[in-house]
């Protein structure tokens, strides 16, 4: 099943990874969103537990090996075109992962991966939606 124009939605990980008051970031380099900062993450594959999926597509988007902790939020992004038509439709679950604030090597759709520390986040161009659930996983370390 392609992700674009889906005949039903595309389940989905995110990793918020944090070291201390850093946070992971990768900027990303397909569609949707491209061009946009966001947590690393991405399609689950078959036979892969979610958190297996979390810390896989860390590793392919930064290099940054990760534990994966709690559940933080699941939410959905429907993305239409200009005809009303769904074009990507996610179910995503974000979790607080934890690193050692090595540097980072954009992999796989990433154009870049840096980390950010939570004071500076509000001057990136997040994609939307990230800079709540970053805040809400930083409550609970």
């Amino acid at each position: 099943m392609g992700r674009r124009y889906p005949q039903r939605p595309v389940l989905g990980v995110g990793g918020i990874v944090m070291a201390g008051d850093l946070v992971l970031l990768v900027k990303r380099g397909v569609e949707p969103s491209k061009g946009l900062w966001s947590l690393p993450g991405g399609g689950v594959e078959v036979g892969e537990s979610l958190k297996e999926a979390c810390a896989r597509e860390i590793l392919e988007e930064t290099g940054i090996t990760a534990s994966v902790g709690p559940l933080v939020e699941v939410f959905e992004r429907i993305l239409r075109d200009d005809q009303g038509r769904v074009e990507y439709h996610y179910v995503l679950l974000d979790y607080l992962c934890s690193a050692q604030a090595a540097d980072p090597q954009a992999g796989d759709d990433a154009d870049q991966a840096r980390w950010v520390a939570l004071g500076d986040l509000e001057q990136a161009r997040l994609t939307p939606d990230t800079l709540r659930v970053i805040y809400k996983a930083a409550k609970l370390i």
